[in-house]
């Protein structure tokens, strides 16, 4: 299984630091020149690669980790995204409803890579608890995944646990996924909240 993760801004550093901790490779791309970023990637860790967008998407897991509004730049570089699974990171906050034809964000993005299971996934934290090492005090760090796709979400769940974190599955986008995703100007009613869970 191969990973990447599309965007190298402060939430792109921190998936690739979660990574990194646990010695998976991952790429990580920008649309700039991977030859501007490549020392970043180097500091975070040695199995943190810095390719092209082009490079970075033949990946099977690919993490959506830039602004809502580029994500149609990233869908236009392969004609179908069959067989790849996609983690939508992306927030957002302050789109009119309108301009997403009334569908929560992350059911508009699906749409926009055709082809692809997606998940919505690791965009409720802030960078800086992404970031961070997700054992805290004998539990783990929660991360939220939604899906109209279980095998998806359990894929996802099992690479998040691999990562570290709690996965807890919502359901479908439509449904406990509204959870995590912004629309207009108010914010899904579990964004920004850190939680850690316990093992009974």
């Amino acid at each position: 299984m191969s990973y990447a993760i599309i965007g190298f801004g402060n939430i792109g550093k921190a998936l690739a630091k979660a990574f990194a901790r646990n010695g998976i490779e991952v790429s990580v791309a920008t649309t700039r020149d991977p030859g501007s970023f490549a020392s970043d990637a180097a500091a975070i860790g040695p199995k943190v690669m810095a390719k092209t967008l082009a490079e970075a998407v033949k990946a099977d897991i690919i993490f959506l980790a830039i602004r809502f509004e580029s994500h149609p730049d990233v869908a236009k570089t392969l004609s179908t995204w069959q067989g790849k699974t996609i983690v939508d990171v992306t927030n957002a906050y302050g789109v009119p409803p309108e301009e997403l034809e009334g569908q929560p964000s992350s059911r508009f993005i699906a749409q926009a890579f055709s082809g692809a299971k997606l998940v919505k996934g690791f965009n409720h934290l802030i960078a800086a608890s992404l970031g961070q090492d997700p054992a805290v005090k004998g539990g783990r760090r929660v991360v939220f995944l939604a899906s109209d796709d279980d095998a998806a979400a359990a894929e996802i769940g099992a690479l998040a646990e691999n990562l570290g974190f709690a996965p807890i599955k919502l359901g479908g986008l439509s449904e406990g996924g509204l959870l995590v995703q912004a629309r207009g100007k108010s914010w899904g009613h579990l964004i920004f909240k850190d939680l850690v869970k316990f093992d009974a």
